[in-house]
């Protein structure tokens, strides 16, 4: 999609560059490297036998998840009882939502907010109630509590959608904000369905904490949602997984997930995730960690010592960058769009940040190799951001 989709998703893709210059895809979150090969060799491995009919989740599936989980997160007392296949991430927080809400009732989330949540929410009739992430003295994204306590207030939530790392500000969340935030839930009787698809991709220092290891409360309220997809470039295979500790929580979610009769895992899938959590993909992901931390220092580095005018704050986790442009189109007398498509014709392939509640920015996918990420920014300094 990021090549083929170029001005076919209006809002949202970039359009095609001009003459002469060819595509850097900075867009959408998928990545631009060849994934683990114990994943084609499962798909592989499986697709010679030549039976494709009904079939059931196996024990390695679950014992895969279970394992992964204990290892990268540090999750004890996890049972395959407790995990439920979900067909993606937002099909499983709309789930979640359908169990624990009415139509009509208020969300809290953060802003800037994952496009995806503000499609998937108003699509199904939900209000979502933003409380703005704010930035602190390091530039650091930062949860404000006091206006998420008054938002759940004013408009008596008691639902939220967390993602963590953030998506599109990279946050990896600390232990005393995860503390903040579950206390804050339980004070207002807040369940959370908390979206960690991104929890293997925190970059070199960072670690990822699930939000149900916060405490035996925090277990209790929370639906956790993973997948493997942005870890392993996966997204066209389908398949995610939920981890629910509550058994009336999951036993209603996981009725809900069945109405459509769409929710069925794919066998191919199912072999994906397998190969994927091998000993070889553990060993993939943290050389991947390793290339991604260097192009998220390269690209932030170069935007502080060339770009005047735009603003980042350094992410910690994913492979995505939000840059706050509104100084460099005040100073240029431009408007976001021109901005947008300056770069675009000269093939740099970045994102619209307003459909994740940017007014003046642009998300932008470092997932590809170093090379061609200098690339784009050579592009950008000699045609874009001209001094």
């Amino acid at each position: 999609m990021a090549l083929d989709g170029l001005g076919m998703v209006p809002g949202m893709a970039p359009y095609p560059p001009k003459d002469g210059f060819e595509v850097i895809p900075m867009w959408v979150a998928d990545m631009n490297f060849p994934t683990v090969p114990t994943i084609p060799e499962a798909i592989i491995e499986r697709a010679k036998h030549p039976a494709y009919g009904y079939f059931s989740p196996s024990e390695e599936y679950f014992s895969s998840i279970i394992k992964w989980q204990e290892i990268r997160n540090g999750v004890t007392g996890l049972a395959a009882e407790h995990i439920g296949y979900e067909n993606g991430v937002l099909g499983g927080v709309v789930s979640a939502v359908n169990v624990l809400c009415s139509k009509g009732d208020h969300i809290l989330l953060h802003s800037p907010t994952y496009i995806g949540f503000t499609n998937c929410l108003k699509n199904n009739g939900y209000n979502m109630i933003l409380s703005p992430l704010k930035l602190d003295e390091h530039n650091i994204w930062r949860m404000d509590f006091e206006d998420m306590e008054k938002r759940i207030q004013k408009h008596n939530i008691h639902t939220a959608v967390f993602c963590s790392p953030h998506n599109p500000c990279g946050r990896v969340w600390e232990r005393w904000e995860l503390d903040k935030f579950m206390e804050l839930c339980r004070k207002y009787d807040i369940f959370v369905i908390s979206d960690e698809i991104w929890s293997d991709l925190t970059l070199e220092g960072e670690k990822h904490i699930p939000t149900q290891m916060i405490s035996e409360d925090a277990r209790s309220r929370t639906v956790a949602l993973y997948a493997p997809s942005k870890t392993f470039n996966l997204a066209g295979m389908i398949g995610s997984y939920h981890i629910i500790y509550n058994k009336w929580l999951r036993d209603r979610i996981e009725k809900e997930s069945s109405l459509p009769h769409y929710n069925g895992m794919n066998v191919l899938s199912m072999h994906a995730l397998i190969g994927a959590y091998k000993p070889e993909g553990y060993e993939w992901v943290d050389e991947l960690k390793q290339v991604l931390t260097k192009n998220v220092a390269y690209a932030c580095d170069y935007i502080e010592n060339h770009f005047e005018g735009i603003r980042v704050s350094r992410p910690q986790g994913t492979y995505m960058l939000f840059l706050d442009c509104t100084d460099w189109c005040n100073a240029h007398d431009k408007t976001i769009d021109e901005l947008l498509k300056t770069g675009w014709d000269v093939g740099v392939a970045w994102q619209d940040g307003r459909a994740f509640h940017g007014p003046f920015h642009i998300r932008m996918n470092l997932a590809l190799p170093l090379s061609r990420v200098q690339e784009a920014f050579d592009r950008l300094q000699k045609y874009v951001f001209i001094k």
